[in-house]
């Protein structure tokens, strides 16, 4: 798509679509349309109540040429992923419909005094509209004018606001081309994506937008000792990978240096604590942690955020062989704890202690934030709506909880009590990976990563086991939502001083 800024009345477009927020008095937005259209304002109000997604279309004639006007309901104090969801629904529909030539107005009253907000989203939830997840399809649908290069979307706002427009289209559209990439990993199925394809990914996109990555395959990772990692890796025919991903800012001083750590299990099928099958296929999705990590990485090196970043993803299979590791098996790990293995379907954890002390360790960064789709506890929790968040630091937590209600990437913070670390003694070793009661999972999954990041002062763990994939009109299953990157980067961005929080 080509996004153009407008500042005069939108008349040329074949089609005009107009965001509108429900509120009580809409009547200034419908008086504007009916001078356009000549549809009295009473039977527009009486047939568009402005819920979310709802679409109400409006035909009239113009300068001799038939026309169409899109009303499109935000619902009741749109956040942005409501506007989002609400632009990339309607361009999800309407693909083979809508002209090559469209204006999205936000001169009307409904908007924003500054409609940069909505124009972000806007422009993001148009470019995810055009996703098609039949991957591997061998009969393509047919493709329609808006989502090719050549598509004019005219963006109308008020001169006064062109600079902050303008920003927040290229933010819309570097944040949009990221995560359609980003969905395309996480919905791939495993024999598409290994740990090997994590690691490329991350290789091409670091050449193409300007960081820094270094991949350790298996002889590298013994060498440094990620014992974990390799004990996971045990029944799986592809190798390890550990990926390590930074990104310093040129010409100016890192405000703070950024740790991230995600989950990279690129098919886990529980082990030889096998997971039931009703639901095993969604296991291709259990890298929706290092998904987070390898988007937002990609996105603060395109936005050129002022921060020092370092991103790292242990990537391996949770297979099952006559080499996997058993039950009560005692492994070793990158710090030297010993762990005994009580239940091999809680590998994740395994494998993010070897990461998140490494990071400590050889980056010492002054935040750590770890994201995982780590526990069926915190799904049976929170559902779909939220992730689980756990932290050792208030003003960290504090900070990521404002984003999420920025963003609409929500979190819920847990409790990190030492109450639940005894849940975790071994008789046998230092720790055990796995309490053995059902209760109580994603607290417990949280203390024993805690037990690996060398008493960071300032540490985040999300649990985004409910929230990395979700069920949508966009797909018959579910299917990836991208769920981290924007919410980090908000995160990020709320710590720049000119940037009000």
């Amino acid at each position: 798509m080509q996004f153009t800024l407008q500042y005069q009345a939108p008349v040329s477009a074949d089609a005009l679509l107009v965001p509108v927020a429900q509120q009580p008095e809409m009547d200034a937005v419908f008086s504007q349309i009916s001078e356009k259209t000549g549809i009295p304002a009473s039977l527009i109000s009486t047939d568009f109540k402005a819920e979310s997604k709802e679409v109400h279309t409006l035909y009239f004639t113009e300068n001799q040429q038939s026309k169409r006007i899109f009303l499109l309901g935000l619902g009741k104090k749109p956040r942005s992923i409501d506007i989002i969801n609400a632009f990339r629904s309607f361009v999800f529909k309407r693909k083979a419909g809508l002209p090559a030539n469209v204006a999205v107005s936000f001169l009307h009253s409904n908007a924003p005094e500054n409609p940069a907000g909505w124009v972000e989203a806007a422009v993001n939830g148009m470019l995810l509209g055009g996703y098609d997840i039949g991957l591997y399809k061998t009969e393509k649908k047919n493709g329609n004018p808006t989502p090719d290069a050549g598509a004019r979307i005219a963006i109308f706002v008020t001169k006064e606001h062109e600079s902050a427009v303008q920003a927040a289209i290229e933010k819309g559209k570097a944040t949009a081309g990221t995560q359609l990439e980003i969905f395309t990993l996480v919905n791939a199925p495993a024999n598409k994506k290994t740990p090997q394809t994590l690691a490329q990914w991350a290789q091409d996109s670091g050449k193409k937008y300007g960081y820094r990555v270094q991949v350790f395959e298996k002889k590298e990772i013994e060498k440094h000792g990620f014992h974990a990692l390799l004990a996971v890796n045990r029944g799986s025919e592809a190798p390890p990978t550990f990926i390590v991903m930074e990104y310093i800012p040129e010409g100016k001083k890192p405000l703070k240096k950024i740790g991230l750590v995600g989950k990279g299990v690129t098919f886990d099928t529980g082990g030889l604590s096998i997971k039931p099958s009703a639901n095993m296929h969604y296991m291709k999705t259990d890298m929706g942690g290092a998904a987070a990590v390898l988007g937002t990485m990609e996105l603060v090196a395109k936005l050129q955020l002022p921060f020092h970043v370092v991103g790292i993803v242990p990537a391996t299979e949770n297979s099952v062989d006559a080499k996997s590791i058993r039950p009560g098996d005692v492994i070793g790990s990158y710090n030297g704890k010993t762990i005994e293995v009580i239940d091999t379907d809680a590998e994740g954890r395994l494998i993010l202690a070897d990461g998140l002390t490494y990071i400590v360790r050889n980056f010492k960064p002054d935040i750590l934030i770890n994201l995982a789709t780590l526990t069926g506890s915190t799904i049976r929790a929170l559902g779909s709506y939220a992730g689980g968040l756990f932290s050792n630091n208030d003003e960290l937590a504090g900070q990521l909880l404002k984003a999420c209600e920025k963003t609409g990437e929500r979190l819920w913070q847990l409790p990190l009590w030492d109450d639940y670390a005894k849940e975790l003694k071994s008789d046998v070793a230092d720790i055990k990976n796995f309490s053995g009661n059902p209760s109580a999972g994603a607290i417990t999954a949280a203390k024993f990563l805690e037990a690996f990041i060398e008493k960071h002062p300032a540490w985040a763990h999300m649990d985004i086991a409910g929230v990395a994939v979700g069920d949508s009109e966009f797909s018959s299953q579910k299917s990836a939502t991208g769920f981290g990157i924007r919410l980090l980067v908000e995160y990020l961005e709320s710590l720049i001083p000119s940037n009000p929080a």
